[in-house]
């Protein structure tokens, strides 16, 4: 008797034990894969820009920086939950008095953050620029685009004073956001459009008053050195394949005036490596 109740309480035992081992079984595979569903650097860009345009909308809150009444949405498809940055603004105005001066033709929109993603693509700079797709919420038409996971902007570090650990890798990914900001002429780019991550990464952000009709470069003096593959790109750029790719959110006359931009950048680059020879311009 005694022999079969000390039998069965070890088998109870084992059997809670048993249940325990399971259950830190499951555990150590799900909570893995749901890390991973919550970290962008896992999803592939087709993955991001479709779960923006599909996942259901849980929740809001307004974002505090910035005039262009951005909105922090929370988002899920029952498997990854994330935010995005809503942006919505959408003005057309014959004339704007701004800081700087009156600004004929003055455009802020929504439309320009999709049209800058989509230049990225083509140049190769959809790894500074995040994926913008359009979407509706509350009935409005807006830029919906992933959240980052971003430690301060430009402007907090130069602020603070903070130090980059690698300043050759910083100023390299800075080169190409200059380029960028020269093609799109963002009227309105200043340093609280330049995130950085914690590992350093930058981000550029924010191109709602962007693609303005001037074919003049807005700071050549900006550019002073260039990755090797992007000057290429920009290079190759097509003005027929520009327009495909950003139609609906650039016109005609947008696009010429980029190309015209193009042009100037890729003479500024020719005259500095004929200046200074390529391996003090190009990386």
């Amino acid at each position: 008797m005694w022999a079969q109740f000390v039998r069965g309480g070890l088998m109870r035992i084992l059997h809670k034990q048993g249940r325990k081992l399971l259950v830190a079984a499951l555990v150590c595979l799900i909570c893995p894969a749901v890390l991973r569903a919550a970290d962008e650097t896992t999803l592939t860009k087709e993955q991001i820009e479709n779960f923006l345009l599909t996942a259901k909308i849980l929740g809001n809150k307004p974002f505090g920086k910035g005039v262009t009444h951005t909105s922090r949405l929370t988002l899920s498809d029952g498997t990854t939950t994330h935010d995005a940055s809503f942006q919505s603004i959408n003005e057309n105005k014959a004339t704007m008095q701004l800081g700087t001066g009156t600004e004929l033709g003055f455009v802020d929109s929504y439309r320009y953050n999709i049209a800058a993603f989509r230049l990225a693509e083509l140049l190769g700079l959809d790894d500074i620029v995040p994926v913008y797709v359009e979407r509706k919420w509350k009935g409005d038409s807006g830029s919906l685009s992933w959240w980052l996971p971003v430690k301060m902007d430009e402007k907090e570090r130069v602020q603070q004073k903070i130090a980059v650990p690698d300043p050759d890798a910083w100023n390299n990914q800075m080169y190409r956001v200059r380029v960028l900001d020269q093609l799109v002429y963002d009227t309105d780019a200043n340093l609280t459009n330049v995130l950085i991550t914690d590992d350093w990464k930058i981000w550029r952000i924010d191109f709602s008053r962007a693609f303005r009709l001037h074919k003049e470069l807005k700071d050549p003096g900006d550019l002073t050195h260039c990755d090797r593959q992007l000057l290429e790109k920009l290079k190759a750029l097509n003005q027929d394949e520009l327009l495909e790719k950003t139609k609906h959110y650039l016109n005609k006359d947008e696009v010429k005036a980029l190309m015209a931009r193009r042009d100037k950048i890729v003479e500024q680059f020719k005259k500095l490596i004929a200046e200074k020879g390529e391996s003090q311009v190009l990386y």
